[in-house]
């Protein structure tokens, strides 16, 4: 931006360069008492056209290598640096620094390219290529260059400027076409980042290049506008108008419909001051002489002047106005230490500042979009429509201004903290209750350039396009974040999820296939899509066969995991329950015999025990569960001993699902014989147990209630009412 300052590296190609305005001419801090009330002409700038396409940059050089003799020699090395670790900002500065220094066109080229696609914020290395264009003979190319490089980042003042000066340097001024292309140019600067606080010399340029062309109408025109336009130097704009009057007759400065009405009130408060004035006189006049005419069709000089006092009156008003509004931004400005990009991080105090001043921004748009709703005043609308039309449409202008500054603020937010995602999200949702394209431009900004690393992003983005119906782009969105970012569980499920909504099963069933084909060298990570996959055929496919199969191919490849083998307990103790007997029964002398932790042996087993409490047909069913279950207690216990004896050392302490701590040796069994500790029962088939720590963070979306609460429904000793039923073993 305008206000760079540091002599380090910015991140944008150059080091930093002071302000080409002088020290002085800088207000050291805002006038205490100003106005409040603020406009501009200036149009918002139109939304970025989207990144480059990488396609399109990629051109085939060879003939230029081979033109010139090849590329340099450790080019090929620092390159493959660069794209190995594309986030190394400092692998892509030194391969454009050894290009620049080697003089190679070619290689440069390439090389811009490439880093200007993933980092399209840096105007300085915008500028170089530029330059480098216009070095090699080709102005065309140096013109398109600046043009993508304003697609990218519309609000830099210097990539402005430098556009501005390459035409002015290569077009034929004497061609009618050229002075209305530059003044095309500059319109279209000035709407895209003419209220940016720091965008004066692109205003005092316009104003320049004006005067150059003898348009005196224009420049103050020009001048005008910018009088509405809080800018750090907003001062000294108004010192230009006040000369720029000073200096040309009010006729050639002011609008022709300006103009006439001042002169025609102006020429009427003299004629009141002459009428006055001329009995004074009369009888001082020799008789016969009539006062001296002024020339038909000019000014007097009186005249003149009057009329020039009025114009100040009028642009005073504006002034003190705008005042008003640089005060009230002035400390937010002056927080603000790096408005250019950078990949360095940003203290929290900057991040903070920013934060503050969109708070702030967004406040007053609020407060203006309040005002504008209120109807118009009762004496207003007595007075005449016409007044109250005017009241209510200049309450849609402030609206939109402030709905203009707002966006203008966090455009520049975004270039100095592109690489923060709180940011772009705060943007979009800004945007989103506006305009659906808007948004989406903003999450292809943010996920295609910026942020192609962050996938919570992406997913908030395939989440706004499948809520608008965007099925096909959603699909989009999740497949080329998973290629961007294989072997993320959570963006696969995304995916599988977003097809089911979709109402196209089978393809939600065919990505969760794949995973679990393709994760079959990670165990942990083919037990996790298994157990998906199991959940998606039963409670959604109704296909508990299938289920079951996809189950114990897991469980041949992990017999050790716990959690396989709770959900296919689970999964035979959801069906029929005369038809499951037998074979939940297998599944709990299969898990016995798995080398499984003594806790969750335990758990099967206590639930084997209730499922033959509540299902079983004969009383010799129960009976044998229950030996079987004493059985596995008495080992425990003796295990137990042993530890406490100091013959083994007790197991270590480790994570449970939902991250509280359990021992993974068993508890300590009730002192009364033969009567089974309570444990609380694994959950259900459709109880989610299967996210771990190591995927991502996502064990959070699926922390549901387990059972460990029985106690809040009497059964803290679910067996104890049996001691009596059950023989002693």
């Amino acid at each position: 931006m305008a206000a760079e300052g540091s002599e380090e590296m910015s991140g944008n190609g150059e080091l930093e360069e002071a302000s080409a305005v002088s020290v002085s001419e800088v207000p050291q801090s805002p006038p205490p008492e100003m106005s409040e009330e603020n406009g501009s002409a200036a149009a918002a700038p139109e939304a970025p056209a989207g990144p480059p396409d990488p396609a399109s940059l990629s051109v085939d050089h060879a003939a230029e290598y081979e033109a010139e003799g090849g590329l340099p020699a450790d080019f090929e090395r620092l390159w493959k640096a660069a794209h190995d670790n594309p986030q190394d900002f400092t692998s892509w500065t030194d391969l454009l620094q050894y290009c620049e220094h080697e003089g190679h066109i070619a290689a440069s080229r390439r090389a811009l390219e490439a880093f200007l696609t993933r980092y399209p914020l840096c105007y300085g290395y915008w500028k170089k290529f530029a330059d480098l264009e216009r070095r090699a003979g080709s102005n065309d190319k140096a013109e398109e260059v600046c043009i993508r490089g304003l697609q990218g980042i519309p609000l830099s003042i210097d990539l402005w400027i430098h556009y501005i000066n390459l035409l002015l340097g290569t077009l034929d001024m004497n061609l009618p076409d050229s002075p209305r292309r530059i003044r095309r140019v500059f319109e279209d600067a000035v709407a895209a980042a003419g209220l940016d606080f720091h965008s004066d010399r692109l205003w005092d340029l316009y104003v320049e290049w004006e005067k150059e062309q003898g348009n005196t109408k224009n420049a103050a025109a020009v001048l005008d506008r910018v009088l509405k336009v809080p800018t750090q130097l907003y001062n000294t704009h108004y010192d230009k108008f006040k000369e720029h009057l000073n200096n040309n007759p009010p006729k050639e400065v002011l609008s022709s419909e300006e103009y006439e009405e001042l002169r025609l009130s102006c020429r009427q408060s003299q004629k009141a001051e002459r009428a006055e004035q001329a009995q004074e006189v009369e009888e001082e006049r020799p008789p016969g002489e009539e006062e001296p005419a002024t020339p038909e069709g000019t000014d007097s000089e009186e005249l003149i002047q009057k009329i020039r006092e009025q114009v100040l009156l009028r642009r005073e008003k504006v002034y003190q106005d705008n005042e008003g509004e640089v005060r009230k931004r002035w400390s937010f400005e002056d927080a603000i230490k790096r408005p250019y990009f950078h990949v360095k991080p940003l203290d929290r105090l900057q991040l903070g500042g920013w934060h503050s001043y969109l708070d702030w921004e967004i406040s007053e748009l609020n407060r203006e979009t309040e005002d504008s709703a209120q109807e118009p005043n009762q004496e207003a609308m007595e007075e005449s429509e016409v007044t109250a039309q005017n009241q209510e449409a200049s309450g849609r202008d402030a609206v939109a201004r402030s709905d203009r500054r707002v966006r203008i603020l966090f455009e520049r937010c975004l270039i100095a903290c592109a690489l923060y995602e709180e940011f772009w999200m705060r943007y979009i949702q800004y945007l989103e209750p506006q305009s659906a394209d808007e948004t989406r431009a903003v999450y292809r900004r943010a996920c295609e350039i910026h942020l192609p690393d962050k996938p919570n992003i992406h997913m908030q983005w395939a989440t706004f396009e499948e809520r608008h119906g965007e099925m096909s782009e959603a699909r989009r969105v999740l497949e080329a974040l998973e290629k961007g970012l294989p072997g993320l569980a959570v963006v696969r499920l995304r995916r599988v999820t977003l097809e089911r909504r979709a109402g196209q099963l089978e393809q939600s069933i065919a990505l969760l296939t794949e995973a679990v084909a393709e994760a079959k060298e990670k165990p942990a990570l083919h037990a996790f899509y298994s157990i998906k996959l199991a959940r998606l055929l039963l409670r959604v496919d109704r296909n508990p066969s299938q289920a079951r199969r996809v189950l114990k191919e897991a469980l041949e490849l992990s017999p050790d995991n716990d959690k396989l083998h709770l959900n296919l307990l689970e999964l035979e103790a959801s069906g029929d329950p005369r038809a499951s007997a037998e074979a939940v029964r297998e599944c709990v002398t299969q898990a016995l015999a798995a080398p499984l932790t003594p806790h969750t042996k335990l758990l099967l087993s206590q639930r084997g025990l209730q499922f033959a409490e509540d299902y079983s047909s004969s009383i010799q069913s129960v009976l044998s569960v229950y030996e079987a279950h004493q059985k596995l207690l008495d080992e425990l216990r003796g295990t137990k001993r042993e530890a406490e004896n100091g013959d083994e050392e007790p197991q270590k302490m480790s994570k449970t699902d939902d991250g509280s701590s359990a021992a993974t040796s068993e508890q300590a069994p009730p002192t009364m014989p033969h009567v089974p500790i309570t444990t609380p029962p694994p959950p259900m088939m459709g109880t989610d147990m299967s996210a771990q720590a190591g995927y991502g963070a996502y064990s959070s979306w699926y922390q549901q209630p387990q059972y460990g609460s029985y106690g809040n429904y009497g059964y803290q000793n679910t067996w104890n009412y049996n001691q009596s039923y059950y023989p002693p073993s």
